[in-house]
């Protein structure tokens, strides 16, 4: 079994879930059930899927839930987008979460190719 908190990814989107925690309260109320809650839901994922991964026994599960954690993390850059097209968020604050999201993204890949050549 894997510690979690030993990887770099799961300390980025760790992070990023905060921030997302912190902008999506700025959204209006009527999207408490729409686009708050999606993002919210995606964020929260990308290092939930890194953490159960950790938990299973070989490398290609893990790897399997490293590629669940890059499909929340595509799913979050779409919401951010939408959010800025929407004049919901500031462009600087959705360009900047955005670049987070594009480290993380990354950096799974980088693992995942690492898991399936060892």
């Amino acid at each position: 079994m894997r510690d979690f908190k030993k990887y770099d990814i799961w300390t980025l989107s760790h992070a990023l879930t905060l921030k997302i925690y912190e902008e999506t309260s700025r959204l209006p109320s009527s999207e408490k059930y729409g686009l708050v809650s999606q993002m919210q839901r995606a964020a929260y994922s990308i290092p939930a899927n890194i953490v159960e991964g950790c938990g299973r026994d070989s490398d290609k599960e893990f790897s399997r839930f490293l590629q669940m954690s890059l499909g929340s993390a595509n799913e979050l850059e779409y919401f951010l987008i939408l959010c800025c097209d929407l004049g919901l968020m500031d462009k600087i604050v959705s360009q900047t979460l955005q670049g987070e999201i594009k480290v993380i993204k990354r950096q799974i890949i980088s693992l995942s190719k690492r898991l399936k050549n060892e």
